[in-house]
């Protein structure tokens, strides 16, 4: 109590609305893209693989300069198509991938890869290199690690006029893809799904 002159003022508390901290985990993976870089920094930094993304060939054309020290690209065009999204090194073997998306419940379409990408894993397949896809299914938010063999044998497929289809069903990833854990770190352990697709093809050969 505060008294001022002959007058009485009472302090009373003033009640402050309490606020509640509260995490959205939907905002946990920004991108996939930027969820795997995370994931390739983690393995970098703990010894376990030297896997980056590739840059990409850019030609520039015009450059203005709206100061001295300040350089803006205006135009620029890409060299070349570019092959897939992430290379590296993996327990002394090469590992070559691309990373897709897909809002679709029930597929992956077909027309997310292109042709030059799947030459080029053909290509790192032949080499005896781990080629894949990672594909996220944002309607259920599973991430896939889908083996090249299987990419391929979709891919040719779809030029059959009787069997062929235009996207991998989501059955197909559920049966023989590998599912990719997500979590905090690494933020998308995909070298987990590697290891159980390296597992299978030893099997195999046996």
């Amino acid at each position: 109590m505060i008294i001022v002159g002959d007058e009485h003022m009472v302090n009373y508390p003033i009640k402050r609305k309490k606020q509640v901290k509260s995490t959205n985990y939907a905002n946990l993976g920004m991108t996939l893209e930027s969820d795997i870089e995370s994931t390739n920094s983690y393995y970098l930094d703990m010894g376990i693989a030297v896997i980056h993304k590739k840059p990409t060939p850019i030609q520039v054309v015009n450059v203005s300069y709206p100061a001295r020290n300040k350089a803006k690209i205006t135009e620029a065009y890409y060299k070349t198509p570019s092959t897939t999204d992430f290379n590296g090194i993996y327990k002394g073997m090469y590992i070559d991938f691309d990373a897709k998306e897909t809002n679709s419940k029930t597929s992956m379409p077909l027309k997310n890869v292109h042709p030059h990408q799947i030459d080029h894993l053909r290509n790192v397949d032949k080499q005896k290199g781990i080629s894949f896809l990672i594909v996220h299914f944002k309607a259920y938010n599973e991430y896939y690690l889908l083996p090249a063999q299987v990419l391929f044998e979709y891919w040719d497929m779809q030029y059959d006029k009787e069997k062929g289809r235009k996207s991998i069903p989501y059955s197909t990833f559920v049966e023989r893809a590998y599912l990719i854990p997500f979590g905090y770190q690494p933020r998308l352990d995909y070298l987990k799904a590697v290891n159980l697709l390296l597992a299978s093809e030893t099997s195999s050969d046996h």
